[in-house]
């Protein structure tokens, strides 16, 4: 039972700051439609753009951050874009810094700038989404802005399902 409402903690707490973070965002937030919370992960449909994107928060850290990490993968039917990896990291990268997706026993050289990090094409993307779905967990390294190494983490619980949910509801959004 101690388990189960740590469960629950813990999926409340990821669902409030999904929502915090989509209230942040521009105005277009407002349009946002939750496709549902799926472990740590949350899938959204945006039919202004229209979008759909499955999104997580990465694990919490005590260590310092310029930005709140998180994952998103996107489907942009009208570009016919799917699966687009996105990772908004914890730090500001350092120029040219190797950035290093680790999910499961697989390795991504990603590129990114600032601080977010994507797939260098779709075949990369359609790689790491693949790999996302039998793996417990993702992480991502690389230097920040003042040369010392970092790293964040996302669990995967709830991402395939989070993924299908989005790309299922930009089905009928072209």
């Amino acid at each position: 039972m101690r388990s189960l409402n740590r469960v629950t903690f813990v999926t409340f707490v990821t669902f409030v700051t999904l929502c915090t973070l989509a209230l942040l965002l521009p105005a277009p937030a407002a349009a946002r439609d939750s496709l549902g919370m799926f472990s740590t992960w949350g899938a959204f449909r945006d039919p202004a753009v229209p979008r759909c994107y499955a999104l997580a928060m990465a694990e919490p850290s005590t260590k310092q951050r310029d930005y709140q990490p998180y994952a998103a993968i996107g489907t942009w039917p009208r570009r016919e874009v799917r699966g687009q990896v996105h990772l908004r990291l914890s730090r500001k990268l350092a120029p040219a810094s190797r950035i290093v997706l680790t999910v499961g026993r697989e390795r991504f050289e990603l590129t990114g700038g600032g601080g977010d990090a994507w797939a260098v094409d779709r075949r990369m993307d359609a790689a790491i989404v693949a790999a996302m779905r039998s793996a417990s967990a993702m992480t991502v390294s690389a230097r920040d802005a003042k040369g010392g190494g970092f790293s964040n983490t996302w669990p995967l619980t709830g991402a395939a399902t989070a993924m299908d949910a989005a790309s299922i509801g930009c089905v009928q959004q072209r």
